[in-house]
């Protein structure tokens, strides 16, 4: 067991797919010398060099285009979108390329891309810095979409992610990245991606979050429990396909969920889950099932952030409101 951080279980990760198979290509903006802005590729340049560890110019759409004619020759590159924010000039490269060659192509071409994205709020980042644009990418077939949110996920996760042969959205908690640590095993056999998992068990009240927000339902449980109130955690991890299962054994127990995420609320990945959850076990629930968000505006300035993210009383008074049904 090494203890980590989530910035270094990812660094780890990254150099041991590019260990184990020499067709793994790491590149970005900053991501060589200056190791990238977060410092996830820290070293890997110098390790690694410039060929397999490549400093791009600023334009996110020529970094994926790029990308993906390497994925078409066999390569498997790893693209860092710097911040959230800066992913949308190369949002038709991602949307009519990456999600659509193997489908257009019958199977012929693989594209074995992992487009990495730090995202969400809370460091105090100006505009354009603190996106949760994941509703977007799930909602685009052909593309699949995880989420980590703790040092060991993150470890594992990035090295599955590397060796599929679907291109893959990966989302990173950028406020988790130096503060969140774990033992991570790195002689462990990594369990299965594209399933989600119960963190916290429980019995009064089920609580689904994903990436930065899996730490507040968390930390929202255990203020809940010594008021008496049992609430299980599951950290979704994977939002397409999305693991539902789990959630609705845990429905079905519980009888009242409550999703969080920090996107905006409208029309998110929560909207999707309370529709599944509601058609697969509304004779089990015995509440609405309700959802904690970002509200329906552009991320707000650095300064009054902490009142636009989902924060331990937004979601403790959704826990309160399941039972007033």
């Amino acid at each position: 067991m090494t203890t980590m951080t989530l910035a270094k279980a990812l660094n780890s990760g990254l150099r041991r797919a590019m260990e184990d198979d020499g067709n793994v290509l790491v590149m970005g903006e900053d991501v060589g010398r200056l190791g990238g802005v977060f410092r996830i590729t820290d070293g890997l340049q110098k390790d690694f060099g410039d060929d397999r560890v490549i400093d791009t110019p600023l334009a996110e759409s020529g970094i994926v285009g790029t990308a993906v004619g390497l994925a078409m020759r066999g390569y498997r590159p790893v693209v860092e979108i710097q911040f959230d924010g800066f992913v949308y000039p190369a949002y038709d490269q991602i949307v009519c390329q990456v999600a659509k060659l193997h489908f257009r192509s019958k199977g012929r071409v693989k594209v074995p891309l992992v487009i990495r994205i730090p995202f969400g709020g809370g460091i105090g980042a100006v505009e354009h810095h603190s996106e949760s644009p994941e509703a977007q990418f799930v909602h685009t077939p052909g593309l699949k979409v995880v989420a980590c949110s703790n040092p060991a996920d993150a470890y594992g996760m990035i090295q599955q992610a590397i060796a599929s042969d679907d291109p893959v959205i990966f989302l990173e908690p950028k406020r988790l990245y130096h503060s969140a640590k774990a033992d991570v095993d790195e002689s462990a056999e990594l369990g299965p991606l594209w399933e989600s998992r119960v963190v916290r068990p429980g019995t009064d009240v089920t609580l689904v979050g994903y990436g930065p927000t899996v730490s507040t339902c968390l930390d929202a449980a255990a203020v809940a429990g010594e008021e008496g109130r049992s609430i299980e955690v599951i950290d979704l991890r994977t939002l397409s396909p999305l693991d539902l299962a789990p959630v609705q054994e845990s429905v079905r127990r519980t009888g009242r969920l409550v999703v969080v995420h920090e996107a905006h609320l409208t029309l998110g990945v929560g909207a999707e889950i309370a529709a599944r959850v509601t058609e697969e076990c509304f004779h089990s629930l015995e509440s609405p099932v309700l959802r904690v968000g970002g509200f329906d505006t552009p991320y707000p300035p650095a300064r009054i952030e902490e009142a636009y993210l989902p924060d331990l009383d937004r979601v403790l008074d959704a826990v309160d409101r399941t039972f007033g049904f």
